[in-house]
Parts: structure tokens; C-alpha cells; sequence
């Protein structure tokens, strides 16, 4: 659908149109363009060009600023700004009987219509957000299962009690998590011709490789790669390399997935209680965890971009990767600084 504001300038923000303005003269003073060509490229009456240029001799560029008329008022108020931002920062469209989550700038002027009778355009709308501190952002996804008040009570009462019994019995505070990685997986975005998608050569191969890492607040990365599937066995051997030379107890919170809670695991550490323990988070909270964020380090922004030839050269990478990132401190540090992890930083 083309943009309401091609076909009206009104629609245009004061900022922009200034700039549109300015850009237009500037072609045809300085670069030979006929009023005509500006005219055309533009979809601005040839009229509108012609008073451009009679401003600019007068007044030179400063005249061709948005000038707002004296005393009028804002068609969005301030009152109305600070709905906007009360609005996008605290509800959803659902609340507005919309049947997505997601709002626009075109979503938002419909509501704010409703609301107050003021008839704007989207461009509007967008101007407004953006001055109100606001922007488009990819959205933190939350599981509907998620039980907000034990989620609250693990942030605020259970993990600071976790912290105490720790510094009580010298132990230190681990995450972890487990993903997997595969030979197909793809991300990033490279350049091409306007309307033609590139071609990138990869390969067609199945292969897949699972993980295991820790992450602790003071920067520190553990991880265990297989090929096969990690159950019991191979998670009580991860257990076993985390505590091996280790002179502190160690306390892992942990994800709900059924290797933590199967029979073996849970008589592995019941005999092993003094050097390791397992807490589990509220189900359904990855965000809560900072060791999610390795996984996104490392397939997001690394093997996603990479050309991997088969099964071998993507265990090879995921290890390189890794080993890279342990080495990274402030990088691993940085995955409990997010607003969603920072309770679980360094105590």
C-alpha cells in the first residue's frame, strides 16, 4: 500500500519538509536541475517549487524552515503526547480490540481518533513518538504459560535469598542452558540491486550439533558440545567438568527440562551436595536467564553469518566461537546487564 503521505505533503513532518525543501533548491541552483525535474521527482507541484526558490532569494536557506503560525495550537496535544506514550509504553493493541500485539503508527492514530476525535496521519503520529523518547523495536517475546507472580517472587525474594546462602557457604552462582545448532541455520542481511533478493551459496546438508554452557556474573563461560542428544548421562558428565578442580561450591540455576529433574541427576547431586546444587527458574522465563544470550552471540551473530561446509567444519566453528567468547569477559558480563537479567548480576 503506497503511503498516504505521497500524495500529500501535509502529511510530510515540519523537519522533513524543511530538508525536502532546502534539497530542492539546492539542485537547482547548485546542480542544473529545471524547477520541472525537482517538480516531478519530488511529486511537488511546480508552483510550490517556484515559491521555494522566490524564499531562498529573499531569505536564503533559513527561509525555507517550516514556519508555524503564530499561536496556533498543536493538532496533538500534550495531553495527547502523553497518552501516546502511556499508551504504546503500558497496553497492547488487544486492549483496543485489535487482534495483534504489535502496535504502528497507523494503529495508534486510529485509537488516538477514537480517543480524542483528532484525525492525523501516521507520519504524525511517528514524529510525535519519536520526540516523546520512543522507537521501533524488536519485542522481548513472553510466553503466555508465564506466571507473572512467581516470576516476581524468584527476581525480588527467592534469587536474593539464593545470593545469601551463597556468600554464607563461599559458593559462587552459575546459569545455565542448553541449544542446538544446526548446519542450516541462517541470519544477517548483505547488500543488492533495489528489488532483486542476492543469492548466497550454502549448503544443503543436514547436521546438527547440541550444546551446554554456564554463564556466571563474573564473566565466566563453561560449555560441553555432542553430537547426540543430551540426557541424563551426558549432563551428569557436564556436572562432573564443572566441579572438577573446583574449590568453591557451585549453585546452577537452572531451566525446567526433564534432564535436571530425572532420577539420575537428582541422586548425582544429592551425592555430590557439597561441591554442586541446582535451582530451578519459574517455568517459561527464558529472559530471565543471561546463559540464553551465549546462544544468540553464537548462532545470531557468528555461525549464521559464517559459510559452513558440513557437520565437521560447524563443530569446529561452534568450539572456535565459543572459545572466543570465553575469552570475551565483558561480553559475557554484558548479558546480565539487560533489564531483564540485571537481578542476577554480580552480588
Amino acid at each position: 500500500m503506497k503511503p498516504a503521505w505521497l500524495d500529500d505533503a501535509r502529511l510530510i513532518p515540519d523537519e522533513v519538509m524543511s530538508y525536502l525543501r532546502m534539497i530542492a533548491v539546492h539542485a537547482v541552483r547548485d546542480n542544473g536541475f529545471s524547477p520541472e525535474d525537482v517538480s516531478e521527482l519530488l511529486g511537488i507541484s511546480r508552483s510550490s517549487v517556484y515559491a521555494w526558490l522566490k524564499r531562498f532569494k529573499s531569505e536564503g536557506y533559513a527561509g525555507l524552515e517550516t514556519k508555524k503560525a503564530p499561536g496556533a495550537e498543536p493538532v496533538v496535544t500534550a495531553e495527547m503526547d502523553a497518552w501516546l506514550k502511556q499508551t504504546v509504553l503500558e497496553t497492547t493493541p488487544e486492549a483496543f480490540g485489535y487482534d495483534t500485539p504489535l502496535w504502528t503508527c497507523a494503529l495508534l492514530a486510529e485509537v488516538l481518533a477514537e480517543r480524542f476525535g483528532v484525525e492525523v496521519g501516521g507520519a504524525t503520529i511517528n514524529a510525535h513518538l519519536h520526540r516523546l523518547g520512543l522507537s521501533v523495536q524488536k519485542p522481548t517475546y513472553r510466553a503466555t504459560e508465564q506466571d507473572p507472580e512467581a516470576v516476581a517472587r524468584f527476581v525480588n525474594e527467592t534469587f536474593p535469598k539464593l545470593q545469601r546462602f551463597a556468600q554464607a557457604i563461599g559458593a559462587d552462582i552459575a546459569f545455565e542452558d542448553e541449544a542446538g545448532v544446526d548446519l542450516r541455520e541462517r541470519s544477517g542481511t548483505t547488500w543488492g540491486a533495489r528489488g532483486e533478493s542476492p543469492s548466497v551459496a550454502v549448503t544443503g546438508r543436514r547436521g546438527h550439533l547440541n550444546i551446554l554452557s554456564t554463564v556466571s556474573a563474573q564473566g565466566e563461560l563453561r560449555y560441553h558440545v555432542t553430537e547426540g542428544r543430551i540426557n541424563s548421562e551426558v549432563y551428569i558428565d557436564f556436572l562432573k567438568q564443572l566441579i572438577k578442580g573446583r574449590t568453591r561450591p557451585l549453585i546452577l540455576v537452572v531451566d525446567g527440562a526433564s534432564f535436571h529433574r530425572s532420577k539420575q541427576v537428582r541422586l548425582f547431586i544429592a551425592q555430590h551436595r557439597h561441591r554442586i546444587r541446582l535451582k530451578v527458574l519459574p517455568a517459561y522465563t527464558p529472559e530471565r536467564n543471561p546463559d540464553e544470550h551465549v546462544w544468540e552471540d553464537l548462532k545470531d551473530k557468528t555461525l549464521g553469518r559464517q559459510v559452513i561446509k558440513n557437520k565437521r567444519d560447524l563443530k569446529q566453528r561452534v568450539h572456535s566461537a565459543l572459545r572466543s567468547l570465553q575469552k570475551r569477559t565483558h561480553r559475557v558480563l554484558s548479558f546480565f546487564q539487560l533489564p531483564e537479567t540485571q537481578y542476577a548480576a554480580e552480588f
